[in-house]
């Protein structure tokens, strides 16, 4: 059974939210979605404090997070201390995060990127699995001392 899938955007990233739920339903994730429901104009940290509060406590291990840039999602994922999001606009780039950062959200630029190679590159992340060995000890030190 596939695990569940914590997923966000803002409006300008509500039509690749949707494209990548539906493509990762079919294959059998559960995703639990965080809105927004519309591409309406709203406020990105509205929808990413719940995904990023869930992941944070334990709730989810893996969140997909979308707005224009990817940059605002992400900087407000990584506001909590058990997130490492990734703003990823290249698959290599979603592997290296998992691989090196064993980060557990993936941050998509919508506005950069087609709904096509964001779903490719969500794949990635999804595939991909920590190394562990030299990387831990750089992870470990990601939150403040």
């Amino acid at each position: 059974m596939m695990k569940t899938l914590l997923i966000a955007a803002d409006h300008a990233g509500y039509e690749t939210k949707e494209f990548i739920k539906q493509a990762l339903e079919k294959e059998g994730y559960t995703l639990r979605d965080y809105g927004t429901f519309s591409s309406e104009s709203m406020d990105y940290p509205d929808v990413v404090h719940p995904l990023a509060k869930a992941i944070n406590n334990g709730e989810e291990e893996q969140g997909i997070i979308i707005c224009g840039s990817g940059n605002g999602v992400n900087m407000v994922a990584n506001k909590y201390p058990n997130v490492r999001s990734a703003l990823c606009w290249q698959e290599e780039l979603a592997a290296l995060a998992r691989q090196h950062n064993n980060a557990n959200v993936v941050a998509i630029p919508a506005r950069f990127i087609s709904k096509e190679s964001a779903l490719k590159i969500v794949k990635t992340f999804l595939a991909s699995s920590f190394e562990g060995g030299r990387h831990e000890r750089r992870v470990a030190k990601i939150k403040p001392q």
